[in-house]
């Protein structure tokens, strides 16, 4: 599994990708910067590469929560609730989409994201092998935006875990 984390100027909140080869492929070309488009509560934009995936793999079957890649419009989509064409309570997309991973993240964080909002997708570090300790280090400070983008982050992890414990 691999995080990632979805950075808009609105919201800010984590993704956990699976190990399939499209979910390798997209996280080989972070950090992505998109502009998104919205369809009821799935928030999708378009990147640039065209990953690999098997027909098998294809599915129209979703939960809230997960994200997917949909080959047909070569878009990552996040499905945090109902789209136009739902039923049954679940999301629904508008042709069959590959699973690639999973988010924690509210709803009602998700939906301040906008059509026409940019958005930054980056691979979490956590997950990266941590240099030797007598390896020199470069120390840098963090931008303006790179503290606002974590402390959204982590105040949604908060909410989420809130969220978790009540129920």
């Amino acid at each position: 599994m691999q995080q990632v984390s979805f950075q808009s100027r609105n919201c800010c909140f984590l993704a956990e990708l699976n190990n399939g080869i499209t979910s390798q492929e997209i996280v080989r070309q972070l950090p992505v910067d998109a502009i998104v488009s919205t369809w009821g509560d799935e928030i999708y934009f378009e990147i640039e590469v065209t990953p690999s995936y098997d027909a098998a793999q294809l599915t129209s079957e979703l939960e809230i929560g997960d994200v997917a890649y949909w080959p047909q419009g070569r878009c990552v989509c996040v499905f945090f609730g109902l789209t136009p064409i739902s039923k049954a309570g679940k999301p629904l997309p508008a042709s069959p989409v590959v699973l690639i991973g999973k988010t924690k993240a509210i709803s009602l964080e998700l939906r301040k994201i906008k059509t026409g909002d940019a958005l930054r997708v980056i691979q979490v570090q956590g997950n990266v092998p941590k240099p030797a300790s007598n390896a020199p280090r470069a120390e840098r400070k963090l931008t303006q935006t790179e503290i606002d983008a974590l402390v959204r982050q982590l105040l949604a992890e908060k909410a989420t875990q809130e969220l978790g414990s009540k129920t």
